[in-house]
């Protein structure tokens, strides 16, 4: 409700009540979609779709409010340092002549699966994508998204008596989107710019250039002064330890072939990293001499990371119970054939010599590489660097060797060595239940391109036990 504030002149003050809005994200198959829910009962707009959303209570900030409205609505728990302002709304209702203030926050990052908490407002929640949006919607929650899906950070909407409170194509639009001033990028989150500038200086620029659903968040900063780095939020402290650890004792062997560790901030689970020239070869199309060239650079780089400090030996086999669980996940979307194989593999892998364990990247994979045009090829992304063996290692880059020997024997020439008999079985086992583990994961997080190299693994592991028998 509009109120009004007593002051010693020019008459009483206009005021008006805060709402907090949550704007729930992640990555579908088809973009990014948020989190909506309908709203039922004896409430305003009830069978409209709305965002979660509530008025601050007293006392409370703006963060803390939509902190508790998520939790009170939709059962998920966000930290505060997840929350990112987005888009702020001035709107007047169709009926009465008051106004309110209503602020978007985005969160990108959260604990708990969405699910409708209070029952006697809400009767209905779902994810949906930004480009299609349900009906009936809220006017006033619509206009919000139109400005977030600009890219703007404020609109006005003030509606006329007789308006519909739900939006309508075909009606009179009374959004008015309000751009904000040139920044020549987006804006980071607080603590992230001031750890980011504490540990380079004054930020002039900053540019978002996360991978869709890795969950991690990446920009390229520009210092003032043109300086380039980049700044990596982890999407858990376990790989803020783990890409912490290989900076600091792994990667420096690896000289100018990867990213220097400027800083880092264990509170804000966050790094900063020298920046690399060059672009990923993921999509590219290179001739066959240049790839060559690029898979024995890599071979090279992964030999120095499987040297950089001491071997171990390997633990008791685990891989049963680890595979069976993914399995278990994967099942509704394997192949005729494809359990058997796998399964079939497992006492296979733990009948083998026990191997020894080495420095790896963990994710080595084009996306992860960047080749310069005069040929320099890099290593960025160590979150999953981890002791394990030198062939699991090699099992997402090999997806790029079917049909292609010279790949292959490129990467092994620069790593300096033949894989062993043993290594080249373990090599196929650790496929096969990295195969799993990935189409159990692309299903769970909607990544296409993850599922379909589990699936191209799989055949190309077919095709081969097949030729072995014959």
């Amino acid at each position: 409700m509009t109120s009004f504030e007593p002051v010693a002149h020019g008459g009483p003050r206009h005021t008006v009540p805060v709402d907090v809005h949550l704007v729930l994200r992640r990555d579908g198959g088809s973009g990014p979609e948020v989190l909506l829910s309908r709203r039922a009962g004896p409430v305003y707009a009830a069978g409209m779709w709305h965002l979660p959303s509530g008025h601050l209570e007293p006392g409370e900030d703006m963060v803390e409010g939509v902190i508790r409205e998520a939790r009170e609505e939709t059962g998920v728990v966000i930290a505060a340092e997840d929350v990112a302002a987005a888009v702020t709304v001035h709107h007047r209702p169709p009926r009465g002549a008051g106004s309110r203030i209503g602020v978007l926050f985005e969160v990108r990052r959260w604990s708990g699966a969405p699910r409708v908490m209070e029952p006697d407002r809400c009767d209905g929640m779902g994810w949906y994508p930004l480009d299609g949006l349900p009906d009936p919607m809220v006017a006033y929650c619509r206009a919000g998204l139109d400005a977030y899906r600009a890219g703007l950070p404020a609109a006005v909407h003030f509606q006329r008596p007789g308006d519909p409170v739900a939006y309508a194509a075909d009606a009179v639009d009374r959004t008015r989107l309000v751009p904000g001033p040139p920044t020549g990028g987006v804006e980071l989150p607080r603590r992230l710019r001031e750890f980011a500038e504490h540990a380079v200086g004054r930020i002039a620029e900053a540019a978002d250039t996360s991978w869709a659903r890795t969950g991690s968040r990446v920009w390229r900063l520009t210092g003032s002064g043109g300086g380039i780095w980049y700044l990596k939020q982890h999407r858990g402290p376990a790989f803020h330890d783990r890409e912490v650890a290989a900076y600091r004792a792994w990667v420096p062997v690896l000289g100018r072939g990867a990213p220097r560790l400027v800083a880092a901030d264990p509170a804000v689970r966050a790094v900063v990293v020298t920046a690399l020239a060059g672009r990923s070869p993921r999509g590219m199309l290179l001739d066959a001499a240049a790839e060559v060239h690029l898979h024995r650079e890599l071979g090279r780089l992964a030999r120095a990371l499987h040297r950089s400090a001491p071997e171990r030996p390997a633990g008791p086999a685990t891989a049963a119970a680890t595979v069976k669980r993914h399995l278990e996940e994967a099942r509704p979307h394997l192949a005729a054939g494809d359990e058997e194989l796998v399964l079939g593999l497992v006492p296979i892998y733990e009948d083998l010599p026990r191997p020894v364990l080495v420095p790896t990247h963990g994710d080595l994979q084009y996306r992860n590489v960047l080749l310069a045009d005069d040929g320099e090829v890099t290593l960025f992304d160590f979150e999953r660097s981890e002791y394990a063996t030198a062939t699991r290692d090699m099992v997402r880059l090999s997806d790029t060797w079917t049909g292609r020997a010279d790949l292959r024997t490129a990467f092994l020439d620069g790593y300096g060595r033949a894989l062993t008999p043993a290594e080249e079985l373990a090599q196929d086992c650790e496929a096969a239940f990295d195969a799993v583990s990935g189409i159990a994961y692309g299903a769970r997080h909607q990544d296409p391109e993850v599922t379909e190299r589990g699936h191209r693994t799989l055949s190309r592991l077919h095709a081969s036990h097949r030729a072995r028998s014959r």
